[in-house]
């Protein structure tokens, strides 16, 4: 039933409260807000006040001025705004999809402004950009118009070159770019037809449908690993070697450490030391000692590779790890932050050698429970290197090299873990598919690494440290305003967001208390613990930590949600992660007792920070999902177990056992029926026969297509009788 427009009384007295609050709600039309967002906004702190607010909320709402979303949560009414509205206009981020359309991302409003594929104009995928509001319609998503591209995201794109003729395009591999790139053929520079190249675009004409460009660098030939995983790093913008001035600034580094430089630190060669690493790891940036003192109770030392003694601020290789931000690891190679003399050598804790460390020691007794804390530089001389394996071996009973300190340490991790569950720290799992590769890199075979008792024993320990550290510059002490720092935030979740997981963990089966944070937290543990080993395990999961807010560094504190940690940082990885330098810079100076530094300058640097380790995570991700569609090229019309992992209108998404590549059926491919989507149930019906795939279901499949360069792998159903499973239920006789 459609609503009403409210009428107004032209006799009554207006209510002041209402006129501030509906002042409020026209200024930010498609915003929602709940009483006390809108109680903080109006500068209102008494009680009387607070009450008069929710007295308006509940009468503009019954005579629906503002409507209620859910919760507590309330937006103006659209069919008010024809008048009202006074923003025609936003900016913000070009969120584009593969057929065309976008959404706008924009701190303005609540939600994503919807773009048409006609509508984009001249805006490319991450582009910031002006957008004209079109009025609202009852029922629609707010919608706009590309008028302006303010700033662009990225000037170079990388892809395959088709050569016609007097002029060539460049066929992105980014499939977020729908649009090619036109080169002219003066503007080709030897590149080959069917290579892979870097294009820098040049122009876009009014009336263009492309834009123009030209090759700035040939990568060589698809398929080759090393072009491939260069196009991924180039694809994200990261450079592909680092600069000569960097090198020549890492190749006069000295390696000897300095009898006077040994003498200004705390000396903990005599302690016993390890690391515990992947087998593989050549960048040793986290050390832990061990001592039992006369009392009984443990010294247990935190050590991090001093990588601030030798980068400098202003120097070329402070300045190429600023814009690197972080290491980033794909699947068959480590593109290291710093040079490698520096990351594999001079600041790596490797066994057997003096190294220069920023240490972090805590006394403790053996319930973990913290007496006396210390920082500050040392040298430490680590005994031994550890894998992980071996660790959990001697974890499982097994024998090995000073078993008994690291079963302290075990013990010690353990009672930190328990009391960080007890507090509110939510388990997250994630699951990390790994690849067996040939000499040629190509891919052989896949495991899922899973995440052991050993690779926590080193977690906590990090844990503990960077907590402690962000508490000593954070905390308040009398009445001084602690100093600027760089923390590792992480907001609690958007309400609808966790309201909409809760639902669709109900259809599943399972139960989620959202309602305060503890028993949210509690209600996590709980899920992760009922799905362990089951079917749908890595799907909610993967939806859990979709659901929750991102992390990211700030130098406004306000806690880690998911840690449940009131002051958080990344102080232990500062051969890899630049915002970790910054840590040590910051904690030296001012243990030495130096001024604050510029809060809005540092905020910058997090916020580049933030984005570097985005886009990291992001080539990662690109990697792994390139070397899973390599995995499957020459299984073409092989079976394997997989598990439905999305439903859409398009198709059923599978990810297959072991491997976790992920190929989607077409609806097309289901020709015994005419299949139609059931959104709410998260769920493919066939209209005739009943038969359905509902997600998080076990499913068989074969292997029909793959893409190589755009990374996508078609399936179709193996629908031998001897396979048919829970995937694949109620097929009914048709009447």
């Amino acid at each position: 039933m459609p609503r009403k427009k409210p009428t107004k009384k032209s006799t009554s007295t207006p209510n002041p409260v209402i006129s501030l609050i509906e002042a409020l709600f026209i200024a930010n039309p498609f915003k929602a807000f709940n009483f006390r967002q809108i109680a903080k906004l109006l500068g209102i702190t008494d009680k009387v006040s607070k009450a008069l607010v929710s007295n308006a909320l509940e009468s503009m709402a019954k005579s629906e001025i503002i409507i209620e979303l859910n919760r507590g949560k309330y937006k103006y009414n659209p069919d008010l705004l024809a008048d009202k509205i006074i923003q025609s206009s936003i900016t913000g981020i070009v969120d584009m999809k593969q057929t065309g359309k976008a959404y706008i991302t924009t701190p303005d409003l609540d939600d994503d402004v919807f773009i048409a594929a006609n509508n984009t104009g001249h805006a490319l995928n991450g582009d910031k950009v002006k957008v004209h509001l079109f009025p609202m319609r009852k029922g629609r998503k707010t919608e706009g118009q590309i008028v302006e591209v303010i700033e662009r995201a990225r000037t170079t794109f990388v892809g395959t070159v088709q050569i016609s003729g007097k002029f060539a395009f460049l066929v992105p591999d980014d499939v977020s770019i729908p649009v090619d790139i036109f080169i002219p053929k003066e503007s080709l520079n030897s590149v080959k037809n069917g290579q892979k190249a870097i294009a820098r675009m040049t122009d876009w004409p009014e009336r263009s449908k492309n834009p123009f460009g030209e090759i700035v660098q040939v990568l060589g030939d698809p398929g080759n690993n090393d072009v491939e995983m260069n196009s991924i790093l180039a694809t994200f913008e990261f450079p592909l070697q680092f600069n000569p001035r960097t090198i020549k600034e890492s190749d006069n580094i000295p390696v000897e450490i300095t009898e006077k430089e040994i003498a200004t630190r705390r000396d903990f060669r005599p302690i016993w030391t390890c690391t515990i690493d992947p087998p593989d790891a050549k960048d040793f940036d986290d050390a832990l000692s061990l001592k039992k003192l006369e009392n009984g109770d443990w010294e247990v030392g935190v050590h991090i590779a001093d990588v601030s003694h030798y980068v400098k601020p202003g120097s070329a290789i402070d300045e190429e790890a600023y814009e690197r931000g972080t290491s980033i690891y794909l699947v068959d190679r480590t593109i290291p932050m710093l040079p490698e003399k520096l990351s594999n050598m001079v600041c790596s804790l490797r066994p057997d050698e003096d190294k220069l460390c920023f240490s972090a020691v805590f006394i403790m007794d053996n319930t973990a429970r913290i007496s006396d804390e210390w920082y500050g530089k040392t040298i430490i001389r680590s005994n031994r290197r550890y894998h992980y394996e071996e660790v959990q071996e001697m974890i499982e009973g097994g024998k090995g090299d000073f078993k008994e300190e690291l079963m302290v340490l075990n013990g010690l991790a353990t009672k930190l873990r328990e009391e960080r569950f007890k507090t509110g720290s939510i388990a997250f799992h994630s699951q990390e598919v790994k690849f067996i590769l040939d000499e040629n890199g190509k891919p052989i075979d896949t495991y899922i690494k899973e995440q052991k008792e050993a690779n926590m024993l080193i977690e906590d320990f990090m844990l503990l440290a960077n907590r402690k550290v962000a508490e000593k510059i954070g905390k308040k002490t009398g009445d001084k305003k602690p100093k600027t720092f760089v923390y590792r935030i992480h907001d609690e979740p958007n309400p609808d967001k966790l309201q909409k997981f809760s639902e669709f963990l109900s259809k599943l089966g399972y139960k989620m208390n959202i309602g305060s944070r503890k028993g949210l937290a509690k209600s996590f543990n709980y899920l992760f613990e009922q799905i362990a080993g089951k079917g749908e395990e890595n799907m909610i999961e993967s939806i859990a930590i979709r659901t929750m807010a991102k992390a990211v560094y700030s130098t406004i504190n306000i806690g880690h949600y998911g840690l449940a940690f009131q002051y958080y940082t990344h102080f232990t990885s500062p051969i890899r992660r630049y915002p970790d330098l910054m840590v040590h810079r910051l904690l030296e100076m001012y243990m030495q007792g130096k001024p604050t530094v510029n809060k809005d300058e540092f905020e910058e640097y997090c916020q580049h920070s933030s984005e570097m380790e985005r886009k990291a995570v992001e080539a990662e991700r690109a990697s792994v999902k390139y070397k899973q569609a390599e995995f499957l090229m020459d299984k073409i019309g092989e079976s394997f177990n997989g598990l439905i992992s999305g439903i859409s209108k398009w198709g059923i998404f599978v990810e297959l056992e072991g491997s976790k590549c992920e190929g989607m059926i077409s609806l097309k491919y289901l020709d015994d029926d005419f299949y139609y989507l059931d959104d709410d149930n998260y769920r493919v019906i066939g209209q005739h026969y009943g038969r359905e795939f509902k997600l998080g279901a076990p499913l068989r499949i074969k292997v029909k297509r793959v893409d190589l360069q755009r990374k996508q792998m078609d399936f179709i159903l193996d629908d031998e009788p001897s396979v048919k499973g829970p995937g694949i239920v109620n097929r009914k006789k048709k009447y």
